[in-house]
């Protein structure tokens, strides 16, 4: 089986320098439509759907290949294998962010620059640590997953989105979702909610971006400013934006944020 049929591999755009976009756990590379093409103009851009999401080939799910990130991790290495033999520009939404951090360190300079979206590497709180929910939240969050997923996806998915002047991204967020194979939803979301990645992003050395909402119900502001103060070389930008994908709520602060980071690449 083919990368590019594996994980629905799309190229669009022109240029010298690719970009790569990875969704987040529900979605699929739909939610970049807002985004990917503004730079399509001078770059190559991709975007993929991981394993199990949107139009991947899901035949090639493997219960213990994706029990961890790292299964995730090393997916996205072989696209980028396969989309460029330069160093890649990557946007990750979510726990695809971590994804994208993991395959970082597994193969150091595939990577030109990260840009996190959301990002969060530990959702439980610990100590000093403010991820954002309790042992016993998570718990009761993947409970309610594993008895109701249909259920838990119609309640959860509009909180996450936020946005509550636009109602009908949360209905697409739910519908999106809805669309995911259950069994395959709820491991991933495990593997997602209990994941601890503190101990590498101090080991993350290539230049990153932290997009932050405002507002975020998964991912605090208090975990963006933990990842710029734990980041070797990493900056921070706070978006005015309610829920947890300012890709799709606030395109056009989510770009402007990217293309400054970009631009400082691009004067080094």
């Amino acid at each position: 089986m083919g990368i590019q049929q594996r994980n629905n591999v799309q190229v669009q755009g022109a240029g010298d320098a690719t970009i790569v976009f990875a969704h987040g756990f529900g979605c699929d590379q739909n939610m970049w439509r807002l985004m990917a093409p503004c730079f399509a103009d001078r770059y190559r851009v991709v975007t993929f759907d991981h394993v199990g999401a949107g139009n991947s080939d899901l035949g090639a799910w493997d219960a213990a290949r994706y029990a961890s990130l790292g299964g995730y991790a090393d997916d996205l290495l072989e696209v980028v294998k396969e989309v460029s033999d330069q160093p890649v520009l990557f946007v990750g939404h979510s726990v695809s962010a971590m994804i994208g951090m993991l395959a970082d360190l597994k193969s150091p300079g595939a990577f030109a620059a990260h840009m996190m979206i959301g990002p969060s590497p530990c959702y439980i709180n610990d100590g000093d640590y403010v991820g954002g929910f309790t042992r016993a939240d998570i718990d009761s969050l993947l409970d309610t997953l594993e008895s109701n997923y249909l259920g838990w996806a119609s309640s959860m998915a509009p909180a996450i989105m936020g946005a509550p002047d636009r109602p009908e991204l949360g209905a697409e967020l739910t519908a999106s979702f809805c669309r995911t194979d259950p069994d395959i939803a709820k491991q991933f979301a495990k593997t997602t909610f209990l994941s601890d990645n503190r101990d590498e992003v101090a080991k993350l050395k290539t230049r990153t971006l932290v997009i932050q909402s405002s507002d975020d119900l998964i991912a605090p502001v208090t975990v963006g400013e933990y990842m710029r103060s734990t980041l070797p070389n990493g900056i921070l930008r706070v978006v005015d934006n309610i829920g947890h994908c300012p890709h799709l709520s606030a395109p056009s602060a989510s770009c402007a944020a990217i293309e400054e980071f970009l631009a400082t690449l691009d004067r080094r």
